[in-house]
């Protein structure tokens, strides 16, 4: 995985070079940066490609988690503000979804607005599908989060790799289960594109079109094989409908 250099929340997974556009990933709840490597091959040479490493994973492991959006978004931004200038895509799943709309906002208030945001497999800001599952007892909660296929079938089955991750997992979570927009929120201007996946068991489908309601621009909705962990399925065509029409 190429790297511009270490950074605290940002790892780039595509060579260094100088683009007018930047698709930023934020994964899911207990996901890594590594989670969106096989997108690399699919992103044209004049796109950058990097994804969020949260802390208490990948290379911050011993770091402890964050359980609050707000400031988990307050530091990517600072991070991407510091970037070589370039219009940006925002793309999250799951909890990464509520994590890339709060960025954006953050972004939006210094003048810098996403030219697109683009949320997965997530309900509208403020709404979560089974928001008590955090605090579930351990084994109920672990076979919630297997029965999902959010965790590897060689890691399932381990009980101390169980023991190391149930933190991280948990305060993830709760990060999203907790998190509530700012009062009185203005809405973004750019579009916002959401992506579902058939068969999706955290996410109604019904509520998605909600999500236009972050913003006073065109909001699409987007079916796809999969599940909620279809962005793993036919990348090539998820990462050309991320980036949209192009000049």
């Amino acid at each position: 995985m190429g790297r511009t250099r270490e950074r605290g929340w940002v790892r780039s997974l595509t060579a260094p070079r100088d683009v007018a556009l930047r698709v930023v990933c934020f994964p899911h709840s207990g996901g890594s940066a590594t989670a969106f490597a096989d997108w690399a091959a699919a992103v044209p040479p004049d796109v950058e490609l990097v994804a969020v490493q949260y802390p208490g994973r990948g290379d911050r492991f011993v770091e402890p988690p964050v359980d609050d959006v707000a400031a988990m978004a307050g530091s990517v931004a600072a991070e991407l503000l510091r970037l070589p200038p370039s219009g940006h895509v925002l793309f999250g799943h799951s909890l990464g979804a509520v994590v890339a709309y709060e960025t954006a906002l953050v972004l939006r208030d210094v003048g810098e607005e996403p030219r697109r945001l683009c949320a997965s497999a997530c309900l509208p800001p403020g709404r979560m599908e089974n928001p008590r599952i955090h605090t579930a007892p351990d084994d109920e909660f672990w076979a919630t989060l297997c029965d999902l296929g959010g965790i590897e079938p060689g890691i399932a089955d381990h009980a101390e790799l169980r023991d190391l991750l149930l933190p991280t997992l948990r305060s993830d979570l709760r990060a999203h289960a907790t998190y509530r927009p700012r009062s009185g929120t203005k809405p973004l201007s750019c579009p916002v594109s959401c992506y579902h996946g058939v068969g999706d068991p955290l996410v109604d489908e019904a509520l998605l079109t909600q999500w236009a309601e972050v913003t006073t621009g065109e909001c699409t909705l987007t079916v796809r094989p999969g599940g909620h962990f279809h962005v793993s399925c036919e990348i090539p065509e998820l990462v050309d409908h991320v980036l949209g029409p192009r000049p």
